[in-house]
Formats: C-alpha cells, structure tokens, sequence
C-alpha cells in the first residue's frame, strides 16, 4: 500500500515511522509519500490560505494549491478528507481501507477548506465531536488503524484478530506473569491449557466487559446461542 499525505507540517508524522509501522515500512509493506502543498502555491510567500469571502475569523485554506498537489499524484487510490462534517472513523473503515493499493489524505488547518475541494474527495471523515488544530493527529490516527491490518506489518497474523471491536465485542482481559500480584491473581482457567474452556472463558468476558463498558455495541451485534446464554449468565451476575 501506498498512501499519500497533503500537509503543511510533514515533520509531525514521525510517530507513524517508529515502532511496528516503521518496521513495515523497512520491510516495504507500505509506503509513505509526505507532500507539503505550501511548495505548490504561485505565491512569492508561498500563502495557502487567505480571508474568508464575506467576512469572518480566521483563514480559509485555498483550493489551487491543494488540488495543484492532486495533480501530481499519478495513483491516487481513495481521496481523504479530515473534517468535523464527516462521518465518524471506525474499525470498519479501517478494515476496508486496508484492502486498497493506495490512499491519499489530506490535512485541514486553520478554519478549514475552501468548500470546493470537497468535489475532489472522496471521503469525509472525523475520529469524534472535538475540534484539533489540524488534520494531522486524526490522519495518523487513521493510517495506524489502517496499516497494522496489513499483512505482516505486525509480524503476527493472529495479532489483529481477538482485538476490541474486530468482531463487534470489546476484547477480553489479557494477563501475562507473575501469575500472583499482591495477591491479584490470573483467572485459574487461564493457566488450566484446556483450549475449550479458555475460549469459552474469553468469549464470555468479551461480553462482559462489552455489556458493561460499550452496551451500545450489543444493539448492533446478532448473538449467537451461546453468546446469548452467556450474556444472561453475565447480567445475573451483575
């Protein structure tokens, strides 16, 4: 995959070529083409934003350079747009995006875009109902939710595969030694290397913490029988 990003502040994607992702992107898994469309402007300054029409605070982000920026890329793939108006980003979107050969996004700063560069977009998004300063930290976000689903990016295939919201439910507890903790214990059936009851254990505790921390989720999920037996073993519980 190869996924392009228009911004004014390139140096702020340093996170995502640290850690795993930056192994991935040794190892070509996925490739990061940062372009800084202020080096696209006529402008002597080199200006990408200027005074609203009709007046108001604050600047606008010009059109020409952003889609002068466009031109350039000959694969664009899918064109992204951070903004609060877009539907919100979830573990969905980033499961498809992943399946795509290349993605292109584009980082708002100031008051935000001239609208027309809306028509050469292809989706609007936002992670959540707050306003940042730029589109930077959201397009990260996103490009990290996105590549470690790619194949080999995390170096364990199965890694993605029991995390929250992969099958509609909040992921398990996950302990690790020492078994005994001041006195907080590891669930016994963790350690009893019977596979069954250990998957039985972690499905049933998947709801439980999906019923009490993200309800909202079980409105969108059709339950299995078992699933079913074991919600209403966890709300007697309760």
């Amino acid at each position: 995959m190869k996924i392009n990003v228009l911004t004014l502040f390139p140096d702020m994607f340093a996170p995502v070529q640290q850690s795993m992702l930056g192994r991935g992107l040794e190892d070509k898994k996925w490739n990061l083409n940062l372009i800084n469309f202020r080096d696209f402007t006529s402008d002597i300054h080199h200006h990408v934003d200027d005074s609203p029409y009709g007046g108001g605070a604050g600047m606008v982000l010009q059109i020409m350079p952003i889609k002068k920026t466009l031109d350039t890329i000959e694969n664009k793939g899918k064109v992204i747009i951070t903004a609060p108006q877009g539907k919100t980003f979830n573990q969905e979107m980033a499961r498809e995006w992943a399946q795509e050969d290349n993605l292109t996004f584009i980082c708002g700063h100031y008051e935000g875009f001239d609208y027309r560069i809306y028509d050469f977009v292809d989706e609007i998004v936002s992670i959540g109902d707050f306003v940042l300063t730029g589109g930077e930290l959201p397009t990260m976000s996103m490009i990290d939710a996105t590549v470690r689903l790619l194949p080999g990016v995390l170096g364990n295939a199965a890694s993605p595969v029991d995390e929250s919201f992969s099958h509609g439910l909040l992921e398990y507890p996950q302990y690790t030694r020492p078994a005994d903790f001041e006195g907080k214990k590891v669930p016994e059936v963790l350690m009893s290397g019977n596979h069954q009851k250990i998957a039985e254990w972690r499905l049933k505790e998947s709801l439980r913490m999906t019923y009490k921390k993200r309800p909202d989720m079980l409105a969108y999920r059709v339950l299995t029988a078992q699933e079913q037996k074991l919600l209403e073993e966890i709300k007697r519980e309760s």
